[in-house]
């Protein structure tokens, strides 16, 4: 079990994913707060100037990068050695059974062991609120569907869990994440509004969402300034649900998404239209964002002592022109 105490502001972290859509943002966090990362990566690190080295910008606290992988003793051990927290980021979240098997659960468990013998004091593992399946779901408390992952990813995501909980950690279930380097949630909607152009179900769905920036300050704060450890699973999203409605118009208004102000359309034409007009995201993805998905997250940002800020949608803005720029204005394609 990992040892219960307070990371020391300078304690080395040590960070698997920092090159991913949510790890870069944690890294470029922890380094403006001065603290010296220990950072996994399977490839050279990016040279100066480029890759995640301008993710980080005037960054203040070192990179010590490891080459290396989840399967790779060696490697890990060199990531946890002398670090006081392991921030476990890294996932796959696509893909077929072997190759989800040998990151999600027998690469979560070779870090968990490898923090073990290390001693890392404070574990904060990243998992998904896909484990409880395709839902609807309306406000949910942590377990309180049975789990029922649909997916390769997020059935080996939650056997990830049970290797990381055995290590004493934190384990973090974001649902939707939104915000600059998202290739899934505003890219869907943009595709979705032109499959089926209309109020889903009058736009009333609502979701559980967080952007990236802020569950990286969250995911921080629970690696440096959280009272006490936290352990256990807990839901990690902004705690007041975004109606779908809201979250279109935001959209539109940034002119990334048409206006979507045709008739509010019963689910099961919904599902007629949609699979009238094919497209890459699939019935059981559209469900997942135009029906209830929201859990109940008001609990970790207190433990964490950090104020969960405005909300995604107040955050759309800070990310549109990045938006603007991956859409290229997809959505007016026929």
């Amino acid at each position: 079990m990992a040892v219960s105490q307070r990371p020391a502001e300078a304690a080395t972290v040590a960070l698997t994913g920092a090159t991913g859509f949510i790890g870069s943002a944690v890294l470029a966090a922890l380094t403006a707060r001065g603290v010296r990362v220990r950072a996994l990566v399977r490839r050279e690190p990016p040279a100066p100037g480029g890759g995640v080295d301008r993710i980080l910008g005037d960054r203040l606290g070192e990179v010590d990068w490891i080459r290396g992988d989840l399967a790779d003793r060696a490697a890990l051990a060199g990531l946890c050695e002398g670090a006081g927290v392991l921030l476990h980021l890294a996932s796959l979240v696509g893909g077929g059974a072997e190759d989800c098997e040998a990151v999600n659960d027998r690469g979560t468990a070779a870090v968990m062991a490898a923090a073990g013998r290390a001693g890392v004091g404070r574990i904060v593992h990243l998992s998904t609120t896909a484990v409880y399946g395709e839902g609807p779901h309306s406000g949910i408390d942590v377990d309180g569907v049975p789990p029922a992952p649909f997916s390769e990813a997020s059935r080996t995501r939650l056997i990830g869990e049970q290797h990381a909980l055995g290590a004493g950690a934190l384990v973090l279930r974001p649902a939707l994440v939104t915000g600059a380097g998202d290739r899934w949630v505003v890219p869907g909607l943009a595709e979705l509004a032109r499959r089926v152009p209309a109020r889903w179900e009058g736009g009333r769905a609502r979701l559980s969402l967080v952007d990236r920036t802020d569950l990286a300050r969250l995911i921080t704060a629970l690696a440096l300034d959280a009272p006490a450890p936290v352990v256990g699973v807990q839901h990690a999203a902004h705690p007041t649900p975004v109606r779908v409605g809201e979250l279109l118009d935001s959209l539109a208004a940034l002119g990334l998404l048409p206006v979507l102000d045709g008739p509010a359309l019963p689910w099961a034409e919904c599902r007629r239209r949609l699979a009238a007009t094919p497209g890459r995201v699939s019935e059981r993805q559209f469900t997942m964002i135009a029906r209830d998905h929201w859990y109940r997250s008001e609990e970790i940002w207190r433990l964490a002592a950090c104020p969960p800020g405005p909300g995604p949608l107040a955050r759309l803005t800070e990310a549109a022109s990045w938006y603007r720029t991956a859409l290229g204005r997809a959505w007016l394609a026929p």
